[in-house]
């Protein structure tokens, strides 16, 4: 019996569908290893969310660390899509400025931290702002005309869109027989699978040669 069926089994089918799409991203030849590296990622936060309100539910004592452990997961699955961003849109070597766009939240979360606001709600409120710098990147990349901006574009706007689910009214949601959480996590699906499709086989622009380092 699960503590949380619809939340457990939605966070099953969404841990599925993303580990087998990066599955498939390992084989499509073109797409970037830290696009492959954010779906494995997010695809593994999804199924250790099943065992989460599937089994770790039941605890009150292991609730918190393990719902601490799946955030984890989910800001690494972030920075890997910051950093398969930073090197589409900008190229391979701007090792700098991703470390400069990732900072960012992690600042803001050491500022809620110093005056007492840290958790994993802060911590993930602070990983909005590196959506926030990923989706400014491939705004940029779509006024230079990037091949990819448009269908990343429309990918990150569907998750987004997702994400706000959470805050539907559960008598809305209920109309469907779900709760918030579980349609958030169906609707992610989408999300989830228009990334994919944007960067399984990218068009990417010409690039100049980068010049090589001075010695």
């Amino acid at each position: 019996m699960l503590a949380e069926p619809a939340p457990a089994l939605s966070d099953l089918g969404l841990g599925l569908v993303v580990v087998l799409l990066a599955v498939r991203l390992g084989r499509a030849s073109g797409s970037h290893r830290y696009w492959r590296t954010s779906f494995w990622w997010a695809g593994i936060a999804a199924l250790a969310g099943f065992v989460h309100h599937g089994f770790v539910k039941f605890s009150d004592r292991w609730d918190g660390p393990s719902w601490a452990v799946i955030s984890a997961m989910v800001v690494i699955a972030v920075s890997y899509l910051l950093a398969a961003t930073v090197a589409e849109v900008l190229g391979p070597r701007h090792h700098r400025t991703f470390w400069l766009l990732r900072s960012v939240g992690i600042v803001a979360y050491a500022g809620l931290a110093a005056t007492g606001h840290a958790g994993v709600t802060a911590l993930l409120a602070c990983e909005s702002l590196t959506m926030a710098s990923i989706l400014i990147l491939w705004g940029v990349a779509a006024r230079r005309g990037h091949p990819m901006a448009v269908p990343v574009i429309i990918a990150l706007a569907a998750s987004g869109a997702a994400a706000g689910t959470k805050a539907l009214d559960p008598d809305v949601t209920g109309r469907v027989a779900l709760d918030p959480t579980s349609v958030y996590h169906l609707a992610q699906i989408a999300g989830m699978v228009l990334l994919y499709f944007a960067v399984s086989s990218p068009r990417r622009p010409e690039r100049e040669p980068e010049p090589s380092p001075a010695t």
